[in-house]
Protein backbone atom coordinates (compact mmCIF):
# COMPACT_ATOMS: atom_id res chain seq x y z
CA UNK A 1 0.00 0.00 0.00
CA UNK A 2 1.43 3.36 -0.59
CA UNK A 3 2.27 5.74 1.99
CA UNK A 4 4.04 8.83 2.94
CA UNK A 5 5.74 8.70 6.19
CA UNK A 6 7.51 11.42 8.68
CA UNK A 7 8.29 11.82 11.89
CA UNK A 8 9.85 9.83 14.45
CA UNK A 9 9.50 6.01 15.21
CA UNK A 10 6.82 5.49 17.33
CA UNK A 11 6.13 4.16 21.17
CA UNK A 12 4.96 0.73 20.28
CA UNK A 13 2.18 1.05 22.91
CA UNK A 14 1.23 4.20 21.95
CA UNK A 15 -2.21 4.46 20.66
CA UNK A 16 -2.63 5.65 17.02
CA UNK A 17 -5.09 7.94 15.72
CA UNK A 18 -7.31 6.85 12.93
CA UNK A 19 -8.56 10.35 11.63
CA UNK A 20 -11.70 9.74 10.01
CA UNK A 21 -12.72 12.36 7.11
CA UNK A 22 -14.50 11.58 4.29
CA UNK A 23 -14.39 7.56 4.45
CA UNK A 24 -17.03 7.52 7.13
CA UNK A 25 -16.67 3.56 7.13
CA UNK A 26 -14.65 0.53 8.47
CA UNK A 27 -14.44 -1.66 5.53
CA UNK A 28 -11.78 -0.93 3.13
CA UNK A 29 -10.19 1.78 4.64
CA UNK A 30 -6.81 1.37 4.26
CA UNK A 31 -5.86 3.97 7.63
CA UNK A 32 -7.83 2.03 10.08
CA UNK A 33 -6.58 -1.51 8.46
CA UNK A 34 -2.75 0.06 9.33
CA UNK A 35 -3.72 1.53 12.43
CA UNK A 36 -5.39 -2.11 13.87
CA UNK A 37 -2.12 -4.11 12.04
CA UNK A 38 0.26 -2.09 14.15
CA UNK A 39 -0.77 -3.44 17.02
CA UNK A 40 -1.03 -0.76 19.17
CA UNK A 41 -4.31 0.72 20.95
CA UNK A 42 -6.51 2.70 18.12
CA UNK A 43 -8.24 5.67 18.53
CA UNK A 44 -11.02 6.45 15.60
CA UNK A 45 -11.42 10.46 15.59
CA UNK A 46 -13.29 12.97 13.46
CA UNK A 47 -12.61 16.37 13.36
CA UNK A 48 -15.47 18.71 12.59
CA UNK A 49 -13.15 21.31 10.77
CA UNK A 50 -13.48 24.82 11.85
CA UNK A 51 -10.82 25.71 9.09
CA UNK A 52 -12.07 23.68 6.16
CA UNK A 53 -11.49 25.32 2.16
CA UNK A 54 -14.97 24.85 1.89
CA UNK A 55 -17.38 24.14 4.61
CA UNK A 56 -20.76 21.52 4.16
CA UNK A 57 -23.72 23.34 4.15
CA UNK A 58 -27.42 22.08 3.98
CA UNK A 59 -28.52 18.65 3.04
CA UNK A 60 -24.61 17.71 3.04
CA UNK A 61 -24.43 18.35 6.96
CA UNK A 62 -27.72 16.59 7.56
CA UNK A 63 -26.26 13.68 5.96
CA UNK A 64 -22.93 14.11 7.76
CA UNK A 65 -24.96 14.07 11.20
CA UNK A 66 -26.55 10.78 10.18
CA UNK A 67 -23.78 9.00 8.73
CA UNK A 68 -21.78 9.74 11.85
CA UNK A 69 -23.94 8.39 14.12
CA UNK A 70 -23.88 5.50 11.81
CA UNK A 71 -19.76 5.13 11.90
CA UNK A 72 -20.27 5.73 15.75
CA UNK A 73 -22.29 2.46 16.19
CA UNK A 74 -20.21 0.63 14.06
CA UNK A 75 -17.34 1.59 15.81
CA UNK A 76 -18.78 0.34 18.89
CA UNK A 77 -20.00 -2.93 18.06
CA UNK A 78 -16.30 -3.33 17.27
CA UNK A 79 -15.37 -2.69 20.50
CA UNK A 80 -14.18 0.53 20.03
CA UNK A 81 -15.63 4.35 19.81
CA UNK A 82 -15.72 6.88 18.31
CA UNK A 83 -13.77 10.84 19.08
CA UNK A 84 -15.40 13.73 17.86
CA UNK A 85 -14.14 17.09 18.32
CA UNK A 86 -14.08 20.20 16.37
CA UNK A 87 -11.54 22.76 15.64
CA UNK A 88 -8.78 23.81 13.40
CA UNK A 89 -7.56 19.72 12.63
CA UNK A 90 -3.37 20.20 13.40
CA UNK A 91 -4.86 22.03 16.78
CA UNK A 92 -6.96 18.92 17.82
CA UNK A 93 -4.35 16.39 16.31
CA UNK A 94 -1.45 17.97 18.53
CA UNK A 95 -4.14 18.43 21.43
CA UNK A 96 -5.33 14.98 21.53
CA UNK A 97 -2.12 13.29 20.75
CA UNK A 98 -0.71 15.51 24.00
CA UNK A 99 -4.00 14.01 25.84
CA UNK A 100 -3.31 9.96 24.89
CA UNK A 101 0.23 9.83 24.54
CA UNK A 102 -0.26 8.96 20.75
CA UNK A 103 2.70 8.89 18.58
CA UNK A 104 1.33 8.01 15.33
CA UNK A 105 -1.65 9.81 13.17
CA UNK A 106 -2.65 8.44 9.81
CA UNK A 107 -5.64 8.88 7.38
CA UNK A 108 -6.54 8.08 4.14
CA UNK A 109 -5.65 11.36 1.29
CA UNK A 110 -7.27 13.84 -0.01
CA UNK A 111 -6.84 14.91 -3.09
CA UNK A 112 -8.87 18.45 -3.91
CA UNK A 113 -5.42 20.44 -4.11
CA UNK A 114 -6.57 22.85 -1.47
CA UNK A 115 -7.27 19.79 1.04
CA UNK A 116 -3.58 18.43 -0.01
CA UNK A 117 -1.67 21.62 0.69
CA UNK A 118 -4.05 22.04 4.07
CA UNK A 119 -2.70 18.37 4.82
CA UNK A 120 1.02 19.08 3.84
CA UNK A 121 0.76 22.07 6.49
CA UNK A 122 -0.71 19.65 8.49
CA UNK A 123 2.01 17.21 8.56
CA UNK A 124 4.52 19.84 9.04
CA UNK A 125 3.32 20.96 12.40
CA UNK A 126 2.31 17.41 13.47
CA UNK A 127 6.04 16.52 12.75
CA UNK A 128 7.39 19.27 14.00
CA UNK A 129 5.77 18.31 17.06
CA UNK A 130 7.95 14.78 16.83
CA UNK A 131 4.51 13.06 15.29
CA UNK A 132 4.72 10.20 12.80
CA UNK A 133 2.11 11.01 10.11
CA UNK A 134 1.27 8.37 7.20
CA UNK A 135 -1.57 8.85 4.60
CA UNK A 136 -3.25 6.30 2.51
CA UNK A 137 -4.57 5.84 -0.63
CA UNK A 138 -8.35 4.88 -0.57
CA UNK A 139 -10.75 7.44 -1.65
CA UNK A 140 -10.15 6.90 -5.71
CA UNK A 141 -9.29 4.14 -8.07
CA UNK A 142 -6.24 5.81 -9.19
CA UNK A 143 -3.56 8.06 -8.28
CA UNK A 144 -4.00 11.97 -10.07
CA UNK A 145 -0.57 11.55 -9.76
CA UNK A 146 0.02 8.67 -11.73
CA UNK A 147 -2.64 9.25 -14.57
CA UNK A 148 -0.75 11.43 -17.58
CA UNK A 149 -0.57 11.70 -21.12
CA UNK A 150 2.34 10.98 -23.01
CA UNK A 151 3.76 14.57 -22.95
CA UNK A 152 3.60 14.29 -18.99
CA UNK A 153 0.26 16.30 -18.61
CA UNK A 154 -3.09 15.33 -17.22
CA UNK A 155 -5.77 14.36 -19.40
CA UNK A 156 -8.01 17.10 -21.04
CA UNK A 157 -10.51 14.43 -22.64
CA UNK A 158 -12.36 11.79 -20.67
CA UNK A 159 -12.36 9.07 -23.39
CA UNK A 160 -8.30 9.27 -23.50
CA UNK A 161 -8.31 9.59 -19.49
CA UNK A 162 -10.23 6.50 -19.17
CA UNK A 163 -8.27 4.57 -21.60
CA UNK A 164 -5.19 4.94 -20.13
CA UNK A 165 -6.29 4.01 -16.69
CA UNK A 166 -8.15 1.09 -18.11
CA UNK A 167 -4.93 -0.05 -20.95
CA UNK A 168 -1.98 1.03 -19.23
CA UNK A 169 -2.06 0.95 -15.41
CA UNK A 170 -3.03 -2.18 -12.34
CA UNK A 171 -6.51 -2.82 -11.84
CA UNK A 172 -7.62 -1.05 -8.36
CA UNK A 173 -6.76 -2.92 -5.54
CA UNK A 174 -8.87 -5.40 -4.19
CA UNK A 175 -11.04 -3.95 -1.17
CA UNK A 176 -9.75 -4.74 2.24
CA UNK A 177 -12.23 -6.68 5.07
CA UNK A 178 -14.16 -4.88 7.58
CA UNK A 179 -11.90 -5.59 10.75
CA UNK A 180 -13.20 -8.55 12.92
CA UNK A 181 -12.90 -6.18 16.41
CA UNK A 182 -10.69 -2.64 17.30
CA UNK A 183 -9.02 -2.85 20.69
CA UNK A 184 -10.59 -0.74 23.07
CA UNK A 185 -9.23 3.02 22.70
CA UNK A 186 -7.32 5.32 25.25
CA UNK A 187 -9.34 7.48 27.27
CA UNK A 188 -10.28 10.51 25.17
CA UNK A 189 -13.19 14.00 25.77
CA UNK A 190 -15.65 13.45 23.17
CA UNK A 191 -17.78 16.51 22.00
CA UNK A 192 -21.19 15.23 21.35
CA UNK A 193 -22.96 15.10 18.41
CA UNK A 194 -25.85 16.77 18.97
CA UNK A 195 -23.55 19.93 19.76
CA UNK A 196 -22.61 20.86 17.08
CA UNK A 197 -25.90 21.43 15.81
CA UNK A 198 -25.78 19.64 11.65
CA UNK A 199 -29.40 19.32 11.53
CA UNK A 200 -31.88 22.25 10.58
CA UNK A 201 -33.71 23.65 13.16
CA UNK A 202 -37.37 24.61 12.56
CA UNK A 203 -38.96 24.54 10.30
CA UNK A 204 -37.57 21.08 9.70
CA UNK A 205 -37.29 21.40 5.73
CA UNK A 206 -35.23 18.07 6.45
CA UNK A 207 -37.79 15.81 6.20
CA UNK A 208 -38.34 14.64 2.96
CA UNK A 209 -34.50 13.85 2.84
CA UNK A 210 -35.04 11.76 5.72
CA UNK A 211 -37.78 9.44 4.21
CA UNK A 212 -35.30 9.00 1.06
CA UNK A 213 -32.22 8.22 2.50
CA UNK A 214 -30.85 6.25 5.35
CA UNK A 215 -26.72 7.46 5.52
CA UNK A 216 -24.05 4.76 6.46
CA UNK A 217 -22.06 1.83 5.51
CA UNK A 218 -24.66 -0.64 5.60
CA UNK A 219 -26.98 1.22 3.78
CA UNK A 220 -24.37 1.95 1.14
CA UNK A 221 -23.95 -1.86 0.68
CA UNK A 222 -27.23 -2.76 0.85
CA UNK A 223 -28.06 0.03 -1.62
CA UNK A 224 -25.16 -1.43 -3.80
CA UNK A 225 -26.26 -5.35 -4.30
CA UNK A 226 -30.21 -4.07 -4.46
CA UNK A 227 -28.98 -2.52 -7.70
CA UNK A 228 -26.61 -5.59 -9.14
CA UNK A 229 -29.83 -7.53 -8.35
CA UNK A 230 -32.71 -5.51 -9.77
CA UNK A 231 -31.56 -2.55 -11.79
CA UNK A 232 -28.14 -3.60 -13.29
CA UNK A 233 -29.44 -5.56 -15.98
CA UNK A 234 -31.05 -2.95 -17.71
CA UNK A 235 -28.95 0.37 -16.29
CA UNK A 236 -28.10 1.03 -19.71
CA UNK A 237 -31.82 1.49 -21.33
CA UNK A 238 -33.13 2.92 -18.62
CA UNK A 239 -30.59 5.37 -16.78
CA UNK A 240 -31.62 8.54 -18.55
CA UNK A 241 -35.27 8.09 -17.14
CA UNK A 242 -36.27 10.09 -13.97
CA UNK A 243 -39.59 8.14 -14.45
CA UNK A 244 -37.60 4.65 -13.49
CA UNK A 245 -35.98 3.64 -10.60
CA UNK A 246 -33.02 2.42 -12.59
CA UNK A 247 -29.30 4.19 -11.17
CA UNK A 248 -27.53 2.99 -8.19
CA UNK A 249 -28.26 6.37 -6.13
CA UNK A 250 -24.63 5.24 -4.72
CA UNK A 251 -23.81 9.13 -5.17
CA UNK A 252 -23.96 10.37 -1.60
CA UNK A 253 -22.64 7.48 -0.15
CA UNK A 254 -20.00 7.89 -2.46
CA UNK A 255 -19.19 11.42 -1.26
CA UNK A 256 -18.86 10.56 2.22
CA UNK A 257 -17.25 7.58 1.82
CA UNK A 258 -18.96 5.21 3.50
CA UNK A 259 -18.05 2.63 0.51
CA UNK A 260 -14.95 3.10 -1.37
CA UNK A 261 -14.83 3.23 -4.99
CA UNK A 262 -13.26 -0.06 -5.43
CA UNK A 263 -15.66 -1.93 -3.62
CA UNK A 264 -18.12 -1.03 -6.16
CA UNK A 265 -15.65 -1.80 -8.86
CA UNK A 266 -14.71 -5.27 -7.58
CA UNK A 267 -18.33 -6.24 -6.88
CA UNK A 268 -19.80 -4.79 -9.65
CA UNK A 269 -17.28 -6.73 -11.86
CA UNK A 270 -18.07 -9.77 -10.72
CA UNK A 271 -21.70 -8.99 -11.42
CA UNK A 272 -20.85 -9.21 -15.39
CA UNK A 273 -20.05 -5.28 -15.23
CA UNK A 274 -17.48 -3.95 -18.34
CA UNK A 275 -15.33 -1.00 -17.20
CA UNK A 276 -15.34 0.47 -20.31
CA UNK A 277 -18.75 1.37 -20.74
CA UNK A 278 -22.19 1.36 -18.64
CA UNK A 279 -22.11 1.50 -14.75
CA UNK A 280 -18.36 1.72 -14.33
CA UNK A 281 -17.90 4.22 -17.26
CA UNK A 282 -19.55 6.15 -14.88
CA UNK A 283 -17.61 5.71 -11.88
CA UNK A 284 -14.87 6.88 -14.45
CA UNK A 285 -16.25 9.80 -14.51
CA UNK A 286 -16.39 10.80 -10.76
CA UNK A 287 -12.28 9.67 -11.50
CA UNK A 288 -11.96 12.01 -13.99
CA UNK A 289 -13.89 14.52 -12.33
CA UNK A 290 -11.37 14.22 -9.01
CA UNK A 291 -8.35 14.02 -11.59
CA UNK A 292 -9.49 17.76 -12.90
CA UNK A 293 -10.14 18.88 -9.77
CA UNK A 294 -6.32 17.96 -8.52
CA UNK A 295 -4.47 19.55 -11.66
CA UNK A 296 -6.73 22.43 -12.14
CA UNK A 297 -7.94 23.29 -8.26
CA UNK A 298 -10.09 27.03 -9.22
CA UNK A 299 -12.50 24.78 -11.22
CA UNK A 300 -14.97 25.47 -8.73
CA UNK A 301 -14.93 28.84 -9.75
CA UNK A 302 -13.09 29.76 -12.62
CA UNK A 303 -14.38 28.71 -16.34
CA UNK A 304 -11.67 26.67 -17.64
CA UNK A 305 -11.79 27.90 -20.77
CA UNK A 306 -10.55 31.12 -20.75
CA UNK A 307 -12.87 32.51 -22.72
CA UNK A 308 -15.44 32.02 -21.07
CA UNK A 309 -14.52 34.86 -18.63
CA UNK A 310 -16.12 37.45 -20.88
CA UNK A 311 -19.06 35.40 -21.12
CA UNK A 312 -22.44 38.04 -20.54
CA UNK A 313 -23.96 36.45 -17.65
CA UNK A 314 -26.86 38.10 -16.33
CA UNK A 315 -28.21 38.83 -13.24
CA UNK A 316 -32.27 38.39 -13.28
CA UNK A 317 -33.25 37.76 -9.57
CA UNK A 318 -37.04 37.21 -10.22
CA UNK A 319 -35.60 34.49 -12.81
CA UNK A 320 -33.55 32.69 -10.16
CA UNK A 321 -36.13 32.53 -7.69
CA UNK A 322 -38.81 31.01 -10.61
CA UNK A 323 -35.21 28.53 -10.85
CA UNK A 324 -34.97 27.77 -7.62
CA UNK A 325 -38.20 27.07 -6.56
CA UNK A 326 -39.26 25.15 -9.13
CA UNK A 327 -41.70 27.81 -10.59
CA UNK A 328 -40.01 28.43 -14.63
CA UNK A 329 -43.27 27.44 -16.40
CA UNK A 330 -41.31 24.63 -17.78
CA UNK A 331 -42.58 21.08 -16.29
CA UNK A 332 -39.23 18.66 -16.35
CA UNK A 333 -37.19 21.76 -14.91
CA UNK A 334 -39.94 22.48 -12.32
CA UNK A 335 -40.05 18.90 -11.34
CA UNK A 336 -36.23 18.28 -11.03
CA UNK A 337 -35.98 21.92 -8.79
CA UNK A 338 -38.52 20.21 -6.47
CA UNK A 339 -37.46 17.00 -6.41
CA UNK A 340 -34.17 18.19 -5.31
CA UNK A 341 -35.62 20.52 -2.23
CA UNK A 342 -37.76 17.70 -1.20
CA UNK A 343 -34.86 14.82 -1.56
CA UNK A 344 -31.45 16.71 -1.77
CA UNK A 345 -31.06 14.41 -4.91
CA UNK A 346 -31.37 15.01 -8.56
CA UNK A 347 -31.53 12.53 -11.13
CA UNK A 348 -28.54 12.98 -13.65
CA UNK A 349 -30.41 12.92 -16.82
CA UNK A 350 -32.54 16.34 -14.98
CA UNK A 351 -29.08 17.56 -13.29
CA UNK A 352 -28.07 18.50 -17.18
CA UNK A 353 -31.76 19.49 -17.93
CA UNK A 354 -31.77 21.94 -15.46
CA UNK A 355 -28.12 23.01 -15.55
CA UNK A 356 -28.70 23.61 -19.42
CA UNK A 357 -31.27 25.80 -18.55
CA UNK A 358 -30.30 27.89 -15.76
CA UNK A 359 -26.83 28.97 -18.12
CA UNK A 360 -28.29 28.93 -21.46
CA UNK A 361 -31.95 29.35 -21.28
CA UNK A 362 -31.26 32.28 -18.51
CA UNK A 363 -27.46 32.79 -18.73
CA UNK A 364 -27.51 33.01 -15.01
CA UNK A 365 -23.67 32.07 -14.41
CA UNK A 366 -23.05 28.46 -13.58
CA UNK A 367 -21.21 29.25 -10.82
CA UNK A 368 -24.65 30.55 -9.21
CA UNK A 369 -25.91 26.93 -9.75
CA UNK A 370 -22.96 25.00 -8.82
CA UNK A 371 -23.25 26.77 -5.23
CA UNK A 372 -27.16 25.73 -5.03
CA UNK A 373 -26.05 22.47 -5.87
CA UNK A 374 -23.59 22.56 -2.92
CA UNK A 375 -26.42 23.81 -0.67
CA UNK A 376 -29.03 21.70 -1.64
CA UNK A 377 -27.50 18.04 -2.65
CA UNK A 378 -26.71 15.28 -0.28
CA UNK A 379 -24.13 13.94 -2.70
CA UNK A 380 -22.26 17.53 -2.40
CA UNK A 381 -19.17 16.82 -3.82
CA UNK A 382 -17.25 19.34 -5.17
CA UNK A 383 -15.49 17.50 -7.96
CA UNK A 384 -18.63 16.07 -9.56
CA UNK A 385 -20.47 19.55 -9.09
CA UNK A 386 -18.07 21.86 -10.27
CA UNK A 387 -16.80 19.30 -13.45
CA UNK A 388 -20.56 18.74 -14.16
CA UNK A 389 -21.67 22.53 -13.92
CA UNK A 390 -18.67 23.36 -16.65
CA UNK A 391 -19.16 20.49 -18.99
CA UNK A 392 -22.92 21.68 -19.18
CA UNK A 393 -22.23 25.00 -19.54
CA UNK A 394 -19.26 24.32 -22.17
CA UNK A 395 -16.51 25.85 -20.58
CA UNK A 396 -14.53 22.71 -19.58
CA UNK A 397 -12.45 20.50 -20.00
CA UNK A 398 -14.04 17.80 -22.52
CA UNK A 399 -17.07 19.62 -22.32
CA UNK A 400 -20.19 19.45 -24.32
CA UNK A 401 -20.34 22.34 -26.98
CA UNK A 402 -21.81 25.40 -26.10
CA UNK A 403 -24.06 25.50 -29.35
CA UNK A 404 -25.41 21.99 -27.60
CA UNK A 405 -28.67 23.49 -25.55
CA UNK A 406 -31.20 21.31 -24.50
CA UNK A 407 -35.22 21.75 -25.42
CA UNK A 408 -36.35 21.28 -22.13
CA UNK A 409 -40.04 20.24 -23.69
CA UNK A 410 -38.18 17.71 -25.95
CA UNK A 411 -36.37 16.36 -23.04
CA UNK A 412 -39.22 15.89 -20.86
CA UNK A 413 -41.21 14.77 -23.67
CA UNK A 414 -38.05 12.03 -24.90
CA UNK A 415 -37.05 10.62 -21.22
CA UNK A 416 -40.56 11.09 -19.40
CA UNK A 417 -43.16 10.55 -21.97
CA UNK A 418 -45.41 9.37 -20.43
CA UNK A 419 -45.46 12.55 -17.15
CA UNK A 420 -44.70 9.96 -14.03
CA UNK A 421 -42.25 12.32 -12.97
CA UNK A 422 -43.89 15.62 -14.05
CA UNK A 423 -46.65 14.12 -12.21
CA UNK A 424 -45.48 12.76 -9.14
CA UNK A 425 -43.27 16.56 -8.41
CA UNK A 426 -45.57 19.23 -10.31
CA UNK A 427 -49.03 17.93 -8.87
CA UNK A 428 -51.35 20.85 -10.08
CA UNK A 429 -50.46 19.63 -13.45
CA UNK A 430 -51.08 15.77 -13.08
CA UNK A 431 -54.53 15.88 -14.58
CA UNK A 432 -53.11 16.75 -18.00
CA UNK A 433 -52.81 14.45 -20.87
CA UNK A 434 -49.76 13.03 -21.40
CA UNK A 435 -49.23 14.61 -24.92
CA UNK A 436 -49.60 18.23 -22.89
CA UNK A 437 -48.16 16.97 -19.39
CA UNK A 438 -44.75 18.75 -21.45
CA UNK A 439 -46.20 21.85 -22.81
CA UNK A 440 -49.19 23.02 -21.11
CA UNK A 441 -49.07 26.59 -22.55
CA UNK A 442 -49.95 24.76 -26.14
CA UNK A 443 -52.93 22.79 -24.28
CA UNK A 444 -55.80 24.72 -25.58
CA UNK A 445 -58.81 25.94 -22.81
CA UNK A 446 -60.87 23.22 -22.50
CA UNK A 447 -58.20 20.76 -21.59
CA UNK A 448 -56.58 23.01 -18.97
CA UNK A 449 -60.10 23.43 -17.28
CA UNK A 450 -60.75 20.15 -17.34
CA UNK A 451 -57.69 19.44 -15.51
CA UNK A 452 -57.69 22.05 -13.28
CA UNK A 453 -55.06 24.13 -14.10
CA UNK A 454 -55.03 27.95 -14.74
CA UNK A 455 -51.69 29.30 -15.93
CA UNK A 456 -50.48 32.15 -14.19
CA UNK A 457 -51.92 31.19 -10.78
CA UNK A 458 -52.20 27.66 -10.53
CA UNK A 459 -48.92 27.03 -12.76
CA UNK A 460 -46.70 29.49 -14.08
CA UNK A 461 -46.39 30.76 -17.57
CA UNK A 462 -42.88 30.32 -19.51
CA UNK A 463 -40.77 32.65 -17.70
CA UNK A 464 -38.64 32.36 -21.14
CA UNK A 465 -38.98 31.49 -24.56
CA UNK A 466 -36.17 28.82 -25.20
CA UNK A 467 -36.05 29.47 -29.12
CA UNK A 468 -35.57 32.90 -28.32
CA UNK A 469 -33.20 31.80 -25.11
CA UNK A 470 -31.65 30.10 -27.44
CA UNK A 471 -30.77 32.48 -30.20
CA UNK A 472 -29.76 35.04 -27.36
CA UNK A 473 -27.28 32.41 -25.63
CA UNK A 474 -25.95 31.61 -29.10
CA UNK A 475 -25.17 35.08 -30.23
CA UNK A 476 -23.61 35.81 -26.89
CA UNK A 477 -21.57 32.96 -27.61
CA UNK A 478 -20.05 33.98 -31.06
CA UNK A 479 -19.77 37.49 -29.18
CA UNK A 480 -16.96 35.79 -26.54
CA UNK A 481 -15.62 33.70 -29.22
CA UNK A 482 -14.83 37.06 -31.70
CA UNK A 483 -14.03 39.00 -28.59
CA UNK A 484 -16.81 41.18 -28.88
CA UNK A 485 -18.93 39.61 -26.31
CA UNK A 486 -22.71 40.96 -26.87
CA UNK A 487 -25.08 42.28 -24.37
CA UNK A 488 -27.33 39.92 -22.63
CA UNK A 489 -30.66 41.41 -23.49
CA UNK A 490 -33.57 41.58 -21.52
CA UNK A 491 -34.49 40.12 -18.29
CA UNK A 492 -37.14 37.69 -18.12
CA UNK A 493 -40.51 37.73 -19.07
CA UNK A 494 -43.10 38.94 -16.40
CA UNK A 495 -46.37 37.14 -15.55
CA UNK A 496 -49.77 38.37 -16.73
CA UNK A 497 -51.31 37.59 -13.36
CA UNK A 498 -50.00 37.30 -10.18
CA UNK A 499 -49.32 34.12 -8.99
CA UNK A 500 -49.47 32.49 -5.33
CA UNK A 501 -45.72 33.62 -3.43
CA UNK A 502 -44.10 30.37 -2.20
CA UNK A 503 -42.24 30.49 1.83
CA UNK A 504 -38.62 31.18 1.26
CA UNK A 505 -36.79 27.61 0.79
CA UNK A 506 -33.79 28.95 3.02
Amino acid sequence: MPRIVAGDLPDPVAPVIVWFRRDLRTSDNPALCEALHSGRPVLPLYILEEDAPRPLTGAARWWLHHSLKALSRDIESLGSRLTLRRGRAADVLKALAVETGARTIVWNRRYERQETGKDCSITSALVAEGLQVEAFDGNLLFSPKDVRNRAGEPFQVFTSFWRCCLQTHPAPDRPRPRPERLPPPPAAASDRLTDWALLPRQPDWAAGIATAWTPGEDSARARLADFLEDSFCCYDRRRDHPDQDATSRLSPHLAFGEISPRQIWHTARMAGAHPSEGFLRQLGWREFSHHTLYHFPHMATTPLRAEFARFPWRDDPQAWQAFVRGRTGYPIVDAGMRALWETGWLHNRVRMIVASFLVKDLMIPWQKGEAWFWDTLVDADLANNACSWQWVAGCGLDSAPYFRIFNPTLQGEKFDPLGVYVRRWVPELAGLPDQAIHRPWEASDSILAKAGVQLGRTYPRPIVDHDQARRRALSAYEGVKSGTPVKAGPGTKREESPEPLLPDLL
